[in-house]
């Protein structure tokens, strides 16, 4: 390799292959709303994963996907988060919160360029697995508003991670660099879903 950035990558790869996949999903002792709500997101590896594919696969379609899936997802999250605040169950939360990073990094690693309609379906479907995680586990002394606040918007700035990785495409190596980062999260994926499993 002659560039130093796929040495990066592949380095960022085997760490996110080494992550814990459940670590988001375990009782916490983090006190508060905002605070709390922001950290969430960032505490799992299958959140941050899937999360950063929904803007690397938005910036691989181009407008308007780019700005589409990264408001479909919190929106769609934050419903998601609702019911899990009101003690609905949904089935399934980790098998679908592990097969969104494995099916969104197959999506972008595959080039895969369905109709926006489709790929923002997609996108809200796994939106609410995430968003019930983060509702089932709300702090009982967070305000539930500021924690929905703070979860919200560290899951955009995670989709603004990817967004900026995925505008690698305008350069010449920049798609098969963009589809590779698809494949670590897609392995990822896989991992996560065995784990859930």
């Amino acid at each position: 390799m002659n560039s130093r950035f796929p040495a990066h990558a592949v380095f960022a790869g085997a760490l996110l292959l080494l992550a814990s996949g459940a670590s988001a999903h375990a009782p916490t002792d983090i006190a508060g709303g905002f605070s709390s709500g922001f950290l969430h997101p960032l505490m799992g590896w299958d959140h941050v994963a899937a999360m950063v594919a929904v803007g690397l696969w938005g910036a691989f379609l181009g407008r308007p996907a780019i700005w589409v899936l990264p408001v479909v997802f919190p929106m769609v999250m934050a419903l998601g988060g609702a019911l899990g605040v009101a003690g609905i169950h949904l089935p399934g939360v980790e098998i679908g919160i592990a097969g969104s990073a494995l099916v969104l990094g197959l999506m972008v690693l595959l080039a895969a360029r369905p109709p926006l309609a489709i790929a923002a379906v997609m996108v809200g479907i796994f939106a609410i697995f995430h968003g019930h995680a983060h509702g089932t586990e709300l702090p009982h002394s967070a305000s539930p508003l500021a924690y929905s606040v703070g979860f919200v918007l560290s899951t955009g700035l995670l989709h603004l991670a990817g967004i900026a990785f995925g505008m690698l495409t305008s350069l010449r190596l920049g798609k098969p660099l963009v589809r590779a980062g698809g494949a670590v999260i897609a392995c990822a994926g896989a991992l996560f879903l065995a784990r859930a499993l």
